[in-house]
């Protein structure tokens, strides 16, 4: 009778550990199917950074020997054929090939435009006009979630959405045609007639004479350079990096690229859905929606930038912003972390209210479960049940695939995945749209308005090119990593790292960025030969011509 009863209770026990090892290995390999598809998603969306770093790269070339237009050509061209590439695809590595193309596309064009539209500007309203670029992008962006939004119940979806990106390329392909060349591009390359053709449909007739004089002065320095370095692009670079004027320009240029990519805006509109979500909505819909809402800002504050970037100058509006942008990344840094912290218990009984089976296998094994939050539960790569009374009651902490998601809500309960129910939700989305509203009308729009005017025109494409590379590769570092760090710092914490990189930004820009709001060409150029030192530090006020010839 004992022997029998012994027995027993070992095929018991024997039951129990294997079941629970059965449990433990589904966990793990739970565990690493998540974390490849977090490695396959940041991939995806870093991949079009990847090819806009050789796009940025090879564009400064395409600008100096084809010039600007056929470059923009060119990256329409790209960019139709990675949009048709991602729709048709049949498997993530295709999508990432369509990714790199579209990149390149986006990279040629991103130097390109800015240094196009600045060379074809006078120099009153250059900045505004540069910053129409900025407004097109940010209303891309805009229309791109509107369209997504109206593609989620559609067959195909993600075909779709990846399809239609390539029909503005199409249409400004179309309407490239019947532009005509950067006049400054056809000046060096010894068109003169075109250029002078080109400067009096920009300039008034007693301005076109000095614009030419002013371009003969540059291009006669360009030729006298070719003629200690030599031709060629790497010839071109290294003579850019050892002159003096190009190289104050490039640690402006290169300062402001690098500090838009790390306040962390591109990392905010990539992946704001799930930003939002990590803020408390669940549902997929309305984080799009919010998301919406974020990319709306994104494109006024654009519109705001036009108003006043000639008004007040470049470097005022970028101070201003990134003063906003810090304050609010730590005020969003400290609403998530008590987002976190408030975050509802996990409830053993509400747990086992959908059997073992459905219930995260992390959770059943963990020596401290009772202690257990939403955010435990999250971080463990499971999904959290709201309670059916109130979503901040305790709530159980489930198994993260489809068919549990389906039991939860056949309960009319909410399903979270990326973040928790919250009493901060609203906040952290308002405060996450007055951070867009910081960014986007200084540190939006103005690092490329003074790339594309910094440079002397002999390394005009070469400086761009350099910066625009620094700005890719940031904005690759950041989306890259961005995952893996909500993943270790969790939201609040990455907002806080950086709020602390944007700081360090924030000195290096007051330091090393000159005004340039309403300077011609060569007097930005003749301003970064004399040196620059902000006003506080025995610095002159940057006058334009205007105020010089009046003075």
């Amino acid at each position: 009778m004992v022997a029998g009863e012994v027995r027993i209770c070992y095929t018991t026990l024997s039951f129990l550990r294997e079941r629970l090892e059965r449990l433990l290995c589904i966990a793990h390999a739970a565990h690493a199917l998540i974390m490849l598809f977090c490695i396959v998603q940041e991939t995806i969306v870093s991949m079009a950074v990847a090819g806009a770093i050789i796009g940025a790269a090879f564009g400064g070339y395409m600008n100096d020997r084809w010039g600007r237009r056929v470059a923009i050509l060119a990256a329409d061209i790209v960019f139709f054929f990675g949009a048709i590439v991602m729709a048709v695809a049949p498997n993530p590595w295709v999508i990432i090939i369509g990714r790199i193309l579209v990149g390149l596309g986006v990279g040629m064009a991103s130097m390109t435009a800015p240094l196009y539209i600045s060379e074809a500007s006078p120099a009153r309203i250059r900045g505004a006009l540069v910053s129409t670029n900025g407004l097109m992008i940010t209303g891309g962006q805009f229309l791109s979630y509107l369209i997504n939004l109206a593609f989620t119940r559609a067959p195909g979806t993600w075909r779709w959405m990846l399809g239609v990106a390539g029909i503005p390329a199409v249409v400004q392909f179309v309407l490239m045609l019947s532009l005509p060349e950067s006049p400054r591009w056809l000046y060096r390359k010894d068109r003169v007639d075109e250029a002078r053709a080109i400067l009096e449909k920009i300039y008034p007739a007693h301005e076109v004479e000095d614009e030419l004089n002013a371009l003969k002065l540059s291009v006669d320095a360009e030729k006298a350079d070719e003629a200690i370095i030599g031709e060629g692009m790497i010839a071109k670079v290294k003579g850019a990096l050892k002159n003096r004027v190009v190289r104050r320009g490039l640690y402006a240029g290169i300062t402001v690229q690098v500090a838009q990519q790390f306040v962390g805006i591109n990392t905010v509109m990539y992946y704001a859905p799930t930003i939002v979500q990590f803020a408390g909505f669940a549902s997929n819909s309305v984080a799009l929606a919010l998301s919406l809402i974020t990319s709306g800002l994104n494109a006024v504050g654009s519109i705001v930038s036009m108003c006043f970037v000639d008004r007040y100058g470049r470097r005022r509006l970028m101070l201003v912003s990134m003063t906003g942008i810090i304050f609010f990344l730590v005020i969003l840094s400290v609403v998530f972390m008590e987002a976190s912290s408030h975050a509802p218990k996990i409830g053993g009984v509400e747990s086992a209210h959908f059997g073992s089976n459905s219930t995260c296998s992390a959770y059943l094994t963990a020596p401290d479960a009772p202690r257990w939050s939403c955010m435990t539960c999250l971080k463990a790569d499971c999904a959290f049940c709201a309670n059916a009374a109130s979503e901040f009651h305790p709530g159980a902490c489930l198994d993260s695939s489809k068919v549990v998601r389906g039991e939860c809500r056949a309960e009319n309960r909410v399903f979270f995945q990326q973040g928790c129910p919250s009493k901060f939700g609203f906040l952290a989305v308002v405060l996450l749209g007055l951070y867009i509203i910081s960014y986007s009308p200084g540190m939006g729009t103005v690092p490329w308005i003074v790339n594309s005017e910094i440079y002397p025109l002999r390394y005009r494409g070469v400086g761009g090119g350099i910066a625009a590379v620094s700005n890719w590769c940031s904005n690759l570092i950041v989306s890259e990593s961005y995952l893996s760090l909500t993943e270790a710092l969790g939201a609040g914490g990455t907002f806080f790292l950086f709020a602390g990189i944007s700081t360090i930004s924030l000195v290096f820009i007051y330091f090393l960025v000159p005004e340039t709001k309403g300077l011609q060409f060569e007097e930005v150029e003749k301003l970064l030969e004399d040196g620059y030192r902000p006003r506080f530090f025995g610095g002159k006020k940057e006058q334009s011509k205007d105020q010089v010839e009046s003075a």
